[in-house]
């Protein structure tokens, strides 16, 4: 099977959730590409281009079939199976995230939240169980946590990551505004809100 291309792979990932947020009429089998587009914004041929890197058959010659293509698309990206979760830093942003339904989608998992703050794990209230940042290690490795939501302020982000990378995590979404430096089997993605404003404002033109 051919890699899927960096590009590829964001766009496959908005049309699964196009297409799971969508409520098709029963008599609609299929999902033609022009209508995909019409639903993503994406040119009809880079959204078929895009969908033949999955293997499977999706649908007939008039179209794909949401329900497949939903199946196909976490297949090919590796969301077939269940992931778990943790949240570092428990402060306004990562307490909002032990109770948000991001966490509802069958792949993810949400097992534990972090503070170094022992008072602040005692004192909230959480749907999962808290514990003190020095326990991070033994628990991510008890319970076999592979990604962490990193919710620390920009001087705490490099040795929170990197004690997450030694307990074994693979996957951190990082919410400092900091680059990490970590080995490269540890893939990490930064969601920076001032620079998603300033892609917003070039977007918006002058």
């Amino acid at each position: 099977m051919e890699p899927i291309p960096a590009p590829a792979q964001e766009r496959l990932l908005r049309l699964m959730r196009v297409l799971e947020q969508q409520r098709f009429p029963e008599p609609q089998r299929t999902l033609t590409s022009n209508q995909a587009a019409a639903l993503t914004g994406w040119p009809g041929h880079t959204i078929r281009k895009d969908i033949s890197y999955l293997e499977g058959d999706f649908g007939g010659v008039g179209g794909y079939e949401p329900e497949r293509l939903i199946r196909g698309i976490r297949q090919a990206l590796g969301l077939d199976r269940r992931r778990r979760v943790c949240v570092v830093g428990l402060g306004r942003l990562g307490s909002a995230y032990l109770n948000v339904r991001a966490f509802e989608p069958e792949e993810f998992e949400l097992i534990a939240g972090f503070d170094s703050n022992v008072n602040r794990v005692e004192i909230l209230r959480s749907p999962v169980p808290l514990y003190p940042a020095y326990k991070m290690g033994e628990v991510i490795r008890r319970f076999s946590v592979e990604m962490a939501l990193l919710c620390v302020p920009e001087e705490a982000a490099q040795g929170a990551a990197q004690r997450l990378a030694e307990a074994g995590i693979r996957g951190i979404l990082n919410f400092a505004p900091v680059i990490l430096a970590l080995p490269p089997d540890v893939s990490v993605r930064n969601v920076y809100v001032a620079d998603e404003l300033r892609a917003l404002a070039v977007k918006m033109g002058p």
